[in-house]
């Protein structure tokens, strides 16, 4: 499967996959893994990116953009009638990711967090899965140990690097790094290694299968509200097809 459906979606083309495992088959064709950027597309990023040039530029330059919300699932169904199209968590992927990449024997270079949640995680992905960790790096590092970095990456070998650190912090590392080391698929992850390790807690499983976990993060952190509120803008575009 080297091939798969895009769906414009306010002039992003965002990829659609049935499922988890039919987009691990599309980056994993003929056990080769695939090398670009994978960006997680939901509501809160498009709108964002309407009035944001520097992170519209850099989704775009992502190759493989993805339905990582609630929201972005149910406008392509809407405007593409008939379309199978599921939600594929950001964090979910990772671990699929991560597991799939232990099974071909792809090397894996770990980016962000706190030491000791980087260190909890890569223990964590050998001992569970026996995922090839051929390097890491924390994401206490400065701009100026940037270029290093790099090339310490395009010296591992790594075929995936995972970088947590936060939009649009790990996006721009990602496009840096890309522009010297192409050979490999780069994926923000955010909070993704905390929650690996148990540091933070997700919504329940329920939770995620309805979509709700937007809402069970906002019950958490309160302070998210008017961010949550901004998506309204996102409802009137749903509603008056102006996806």
């Amino acid at each position: 499967m080297n091939k798969t459906a895009t769906y414009d979606i306010r002039g992003f083309a965002i990829s659609g996959f049935k499922n988890e495992s039919q987009f691990l088959d599309f980056l994993f064709a003929n056990k080769t893994v695939k090398t670009g950027a994978l960006v997680a597309i939901n509501a809160e990023k498009i709108l964002t990116a309407e009035t944001n040039a520097q992170l519209t530029e850099l989704i775009q330059s992502a190759e493989f953009k993805y339905a990582d919300g609630i929201s972005i699932v149910r406008g392509i169904r809407k405007k593409f009638p008939g379309t199978e199209v599921s939600r594929i968590a950001g964090a979910d992927l990772w671990l699929s990711l991560m597991q799939r990449a232990a099974k071909e024997n792809t090397p894996v270079f770990l980016i962000g967090g706190k030491p000791e949640t980087l260190q909890a995680t890569e223990t964590k992905l050998i001992e569970s899965f026996g995922t090839l960790i051929v390097d890491r790096q924390d994401g206490y590092f400065t701009q100026e140990d940037e270029e290093a970095l790099i090339n310490r990456i395009k010296a591992s070998g790594a075929k995936i690097v995972t970088v947590a650190m936060g939009s649009p912090k790990q996006e721009l590392f990602i496009k840096a790094c890309k522009e010297i080391y192409p050979n490999a698929l780069y994926m923000g992850v955010g909070g993704t290694y905390d929650v690996f390790t148990g540091r933070v807690k997700r919504a329940p499983l329920i939770w995620q299968k309805w979509g709700l976990e937007w809402l069970y993060r906002l019950i958490r952190q309160p302070s998210r509200l008017s961010r949550q509120l901004k998506l309204f803008k996102f409802v009137y575009y749903y509603y008056f097809n102006k996806l």
